[in-house]
């Protein structure tokens, strides 16, 4: 673990990460020694920071960071932390902010390839996501509706979970992005409300809008899934990956194992 760029193997307990969540973070896949899509990992980094009001400006020490890490090895994830710090009353921001940056290497979860040849079966979960426009699309670190996304899981049967929010509109999987394709046009739901807008999502927006084709944003419930074609999950680490089956219905997976080559 490195903190601030030297190793280091604890964290403040006074840090606003540990007493708050106050911060955001990444996770970026390494490919043959290289971080992947990292300009759109950085970029919705700079808009985390910008709506959490976090001075932040060790780009430079943290690019430099993850690339020597990346080449160490070779194939794995990179998690990056960045926190505002020590400091404040309470929740109140403390008026001189000293951010640190945190990063992490793990494995590539082995998962991920069986997903990606075989495809998953989506559930819905019990859990729904509140609805907070402002923090919405941001990855910052309060994920606990994520946590219990997981606790709450059945132990046997679906891959995933399909996650709505309090008002039964579709916004993500319990970490992934949701893609389906009704009649020859792309959806995915809209994250004005809540959500992750995942690094992945944002390279399959960009394209289908090179192919003049974009995909229409919409809050939709689970039941539009049940007139789709095809669906795909897709998040930075596991790619793209097909979905089978949602409920009753059954989606066929060569066509989406075809769009991640073109995409990926």
């Amino acid at each position: 673990m490195l903190i601030n760029g030297q190793p280091q193997n604890s964290l403040s307990a006074a840090d606003r990460a540990v007493q708050y969540g106050d911060g955001i973070f990444t996770t970026i896949k390494v490919a043959d020694g290289k971080p992947e899509h990292w300009p759109l990992h950085y970029q919705r980094l700079i808009k985390g920071l910008q709506i959490l009001g976090i001075d932040f400006d060790s780009w430079d020490k943290v690019q430099d960071a993850i690339n020597g890490l990346a080449d160490e090895a070779q194939n794995a994830v990179l998690k990056l932390l960045i926190s505002r710090g020590q400091g404040g009353r309470g929740y109140q921001t403390p008026k001189t902010q000293q951010p640190l940056w945190i990063l992490t290497l793990h494995p590539m979860p082995e998962h991920y390839q069986q997903w990606q040849e075989q495809g998953v079966e989506l559930g819905i979960s019990e859990i729904q996501l509140a609805r907070q426009p402002k923090l919405a699309g941001i990855k910052h670190l309060n994920r606990l509706e994520q946590v219990l996304v997981k606790l709450h899981a059945p132990e046997q049967g679906p891959e995933d979970m399909l996650v709505c929010d309090t008002q039964n509109m579709m916004v993500e999987c319990s970490a992934a992005n949701l893609f389906w394709q009704t009649n020859g046009l792309w959806y995915t739901p809209d994250l004005h409300h809540a959500g992750v807008a995942g690094v992945m999502r944002q390279r399959v927006l960009e394209h289908f809008e090179g192919r003049g084709c974009p995909v229409i944003q919409v809050q939709a419930p689970p039941t539009a899934l049940t007139q789709a074609q095809a669906v795909f999950i897709c998040n930075s680490l596991m790619g793209i990956v097909p979905v089978k089956r949602f409920g009753q219905a059954e989606f066929a997976i060569d066509k989406i194992r075809q769009l991640a080559r073109e995409i990926l």
